[in-house]
């Protein structure tokens, strides 16, 4: 009895999810919009343009990297116009879907946040002040504004003010975070795999990069077996962390090993950029290993998930 009543005594917190509602919202809009108008750069850089030069073309750096800040720009759009929307409308699957994103933003944050710098330094001629500031901004998202937020929204108050809004049981909230953690961050490597593919199709395998049609297909092969195991994992059979192990384990394995064998150089010249690119490219100090720790952190983490999450699969499920 006591215990119930202590859960019905909390502060409402509609007024800090409708703040959060607008930014997330505004934020997303902007980041649409930016999309169309990202795509105007293709123009800038293909010939004719004002920062044409030749090589420029798909397969190209500045054609993948122009490509990759695109669909950066709608993802964030298609992620936060609808929790801003669903914290405007007060609807209770709005906690369970912010802290998975917050959880899986932990996971990869740090390495997007190194590579998302160098993009912006390397493409948008940032100044000194203007990219400390940048930086500091981007170190804020990791370090400081998801802890607070996950506090936020795992707290008794603000689980309280949406079920007091919102009567309704979402599907969402029945599944255990892990797992909703786990399948969005299968959705992001799915993402990151099709992404390889304007870099010549690169894929670690066991020491070696495959480029080419090789590596195209064993791309195409992985991002189909990480869409069924997404699936499974959804759906909590138990096929789905057997093969999220065993998949996750093989290739965290040969990413990190491939990288840390390959030079930076030799990295180049198999993903086969114009002269150009390759003299600028080439002036960055990192080496393979460098690469083998950005990459493989996030994904060793992800496979350390996959194998403690066994407890949420159901034994005997079906197809």
């Amino acid at each position: 009895m006591d215990a119930d009543t202590s859960d019905f005594n909390y502060k409402d917190r509609s007024q800090l999810f409708v703040i959060i509602g607008v930014l997330l919202l505004l934020s997303g809009i902007f980041t649409g919009l930016l999309g169309p108008l990202e795509m105007y750069c293709f123009y800038l850089f293909s010939e004719g343009g004002r920062f044409q030069y030749e090589g420029f073309r798909f397969g190209s750096f500045m054609f993948g990297n122009i490509a990759s800040q695109i669909i950066g720009y709608y993802l964030i759009a298609l992620m936060f116009i609808p929790l801003g929307y669903g914290h405007l409308k007060m609807r209770r699957w709005v906690r369970t879907l912010s802290l998975t994103l917050l959880w899986a933003w932990l996971v990869i944050g740090a390495p997007l946040i190194v590579v998302v710098f160098f993009i912006l330094a390397g493409s948008k001629n940032l100044s000194l002040p203007v990219a400390l500031i940048a930086l500091f901004f981007l170190g804020l998202s990791y370090f400081v504004f998801p802890g607070l937020l996950i506090r936020f929204y795992q707290g008794k108050n603000s689980r309280r003010t949406l079920e007091s809004k919102d009567g309704k049981n979402y599907w969402i909230e029945d599944l255990p975070i892990p797992l909703l953690v786990l399948s969005s961050l299968y959705l992001f490597y799915i993402i990151m795999l099709h992404i390889l593919l304007l870099f010549n199709g690169m894929f670690p395998v066991f020491g070696v990069f495959r480029y080419g049609i090789q590596g195209i297909v064993l791309l195409d092969i992985s991002i189909a077996c990480l869409a069924c195991i997404t699936w499974g994992t959804l759906r909590r059979q138990l096929w789905a962390w057997w093969g999220s192990v065993i998949w996750l384990g093989l290739f965290t394995f040969s990413t990190i090993l491939t990288f840390s064998r390959s030079s930076y150089p030799a990295i180049l010249s198999g993903l086969e950029f114009p002269a150009r690119e390759i003299e600028f490219l080439a002036g960055i100090p990192v080496q393979g290993y460098h690469f083998s720790i950005l990459v493989g952190i996030p994904l060793f983490i992800t496979w350390v998930i996959a194998i403690l999450s066994k407890r949420h699969f159901k034994p005997g499920t079906r197809f």
